[in-house]
């Protein structure tokens, strides 16, 4: 797993992919920084993190396009499959890869948060609670995107499968307050990554939160897991 984990992690800085993602996340929370924070002189540090965690929906395909799909495409999947490494190793070490990208790029937009700390107040506990929700639903995101790069058949492929799913799960989220019926409405709250990061975003730790979106994780992990051991009995 170790080695699948610095073998994907070089290929991101290795090809544009990883400059590409960090370059476009910090382009355009810059962008939100500069709306949000600079131009209303305010310090709501949530408010920009809710509006940044947008950029997951957008930006996950690009770090789980080439995971899977790339193998498959270059025909070196039945070697990857066939290696000394587990399937659940091979999986784990990828998506460990990407979430590291995804990471780095939540930890950079911390020089947002050193400018609104230098002219006026950062609450800590509050801050890392919100940055808590803010990781866990990138990582739930990367989860279910790098399923859809191993259905994928090419990289591109798989970029709009994962954009399409992301895109229906931000459909999902506005439409709670749009069915009537009321039992339609609890059940896409309970499913959307959006409701459950508004706890996080109001400095509330909630760890129905953090356990849903490591099950959502975990889920979508298990099922790549299942799909690569079906091609490989085949």
């Amino acid at each position: 797993m170790k080695t699948i984990w610095k073998r994907e992690l070089k290929g991101y800085f290795y090809s544009p992919v990883g400059y590409v993602f960090l370059g476009v996340f910090l382009t355009v929370s810059s962008v939100l920084f500069y709306m949000e924070i600079l131009r209303q002189r305010s310090g709501d540090l949530p408010q920009f993190i809710g509006e940044m965690s947008y950029l997951w929906m957008l930006l996950s395909p690009v770090l789980t396009m080439r995971l899977l799909a790339e193998e498959k495409q270059k025909k070196t999947d039945q070697l990857l499959l066939t290696s000394p490494v587990s399937l659940p190793g091979i999986v784990i070490g990828k998506y460990l890869a990407a979430v590291t990208v995804l990471a780095l790029a939540a930890a950079l937009t911390g020089l947002f948060v050193l400018v609104v700390a230098i002219y006026g107040t950062v609450f800590p506990a509050e801050l890392a609670v919100n940055y808590l929700g803010f990781v866990l639903q990138g990582c739930a995101f990367t989860a279910m995107d790098l399923f859809l790069s191993g259905c994928a058949g090419t990289p591109m492929v798989a970029a709009v499968l994962a954009f399409g799913a992301n895109m229906l799960l931000w459909v999902m989220d506005l439409l709670v307050n749009a069915v009537q019926a009321g039992w339609a409405a609890e059940a896409l709250r309970f499913i959307s990554l959006y409701q459950r990061n508004e706890a996080f975003l109001m400095g509330q730790l909630s760890f129905a939160g953090i356990l849903y979106d490591l099950s959502f994780a975990a889920v979508f992990l298990v099922l790549t897991i299942a799909h690569l051991e079906q091609r490989r009995v085949r």
